[in-house]
């Protein structure tokens, strides 16, 4: 299945890659497990979601937000190599900033997994973990990290 098509169906672009905001690589290919450093609501160099969750931010607005995470992540797995070279999505790592009493994680980082396995259909599950976090660069509300398995 041809992965550029499946985000076509889904009316679904992928945006301008981000480049690195110090000294690291945005994708970083050990044999055949490509590593995705932390990727934000960021659509075309439009900074997007930015504050706490459940305070400036709603669980609605966080989903949205991972969603466009998760097409940053692809957009960068894109820039380096085709997207049909993947086999599988091993784990996801969702990061966010939020109010006290706010305790929707588990329902904003599904905008991220939801996403992957639209377009990756089966080779899109994966495990993942959800870490609250203090601050997040540029007040975003959510980050994203990824590893991929790809063909050899």
């Amino acid at each position: 299945m041809n992965l550029l098509a499946a985000l076509d169906d889904l009316q679904l672009e992928l945006p301008q890659s981000a480049t690195p905001g110090g000294n690291y690589v945005s994708v970083n290919i050990r044999g055949n497990i490509a590593f995705v450093a932390i990727q934000f609501p960021i659509m075309n160099g439009e900074y997007l979601y930015r504050g706490r969750l459940g305070e400036e931010i709603t669980t609605n607005e966080g989903y949205k937000a991972m969603e466009i995470c998760a097409l940053n992540v692809l957009a960068q797995i894109h820039s380096k190599m085709e997207l049909d070279s993947i086999v599988g999505l091993n784990h996801i790592d969702g990061y966010f900033q939020s109010g006290v009493d706010w305790d929707d994680s588990p329902l904003v980082v599904d905008g991220a997994s939801d996403l992957f396995v639209k377009v990756l259909g089966e080779k899109g599950q994966h495990s993942r973990a959800i870490l609250g976090i203090d601050k997040l660069p540029r007040n975003f509300s959510v980050g994203l990290t990824a590893s991929f398995t790809l063909k050899k």
